[in-house]
């Protein structure tokens, strides 16, 4: 298995530019930390963090300045709940605060996958790549794979309600998964995972409010207005 790369930093980073710049709230998609992977791909849902996984994960929550104050969410895989638990429980030993309970978000989950054996299947005989370009493309059958934009509308609808909800002075945390990152930035940030590499470990997309309008960015995009 390759390794991974650990985005942690680049997360952090484009969270700082953005509160330098005055944004009093925003909401951040964000992948899980490094993970233990398995021979047989129906295990796959099973797989939980690494000890390096667990230690990069309350590392970050270390590093996140005392405000904006986060509210975490997550997938209800086991690897995103642990994320999301040892990124808060950084924060609260950094800072000394108590946090909000984890609250678990279907929209976070691999909700597109409507046949999970047969998406399995042809994930494991065409490879990572070429399946993402089939299902970015909407040449997956919907009885396999959930449409790419209808699946980036609801992460999108669902991330601007939590936007919505949230005060200034707060951030909303969100713990998903690669293929949940990998259609927005494609479809919403115009970066390709065959050009701008794939989601690694804890690497996110952030969305903001400024103005009266809705803004995506991550590392790798400057903010551009989002286009639901």
């Amino acid at each position: 298995m390759e390794q991974k790369k650990i985005h942690d930093k680049e997360t952090l980073n484009t969270m700082i530019k953005l509160l330098n710049k005055g944004i009093k709230k925003f909401v951040v998609i964000i992948r899980h930390s490094e993970r233990h992977y398995h021979t047989e791909p129906l295990m796959e849902p099973y797989m939980g963090l690494t000890e390096k996984g667990k230690d990069y994960a309350f590392n970050l929550g270390e590093n996140l300045p005392l405000n904006p104050y986060p509210k975490f969410f997550s997938s209800y895989f086991g690897r995103c709940i642990e994320t999301s638990y040892l990124i808060q429980k950084g924060y609260i030993q950094k800072h000394n605060i108590f946090n909000n309970h984890n609250i678990i978000a279907n929209e976070l989950s691999a909700f597109y996958l409507n046949d999970i054996k047969k998406a399995i299947a042809m994930f494991t005989e065409l490879g990572s790549s070429i399946f993402l370009r089939k299902w970015l493309e909407k040449s997956i059958p919907e009885n396999i794979m959930k449409n790419p934009e209808k699946t980036v509308n609801i992460i999108c609808n669902f991330l601007i309600t939590k936007l919505n909800e949230i005060d200034n002075g707060n951030i909303a945390l969100c713990v998903s998964h690669d293929w949940n990152l990998i259609p927005l930035k494609e479809y919403k940030l115009g970066l390709t995972h065959e050009k701008s590499g794939d989601v690694e470990f804890l690497e996110s997309v952030i969305f903001f409010e400024q103005q009266g309008k809705y803004y995506i960015t991550n590392y790798q995009k400057e903010p551009q207005v989002l286009k639901c």
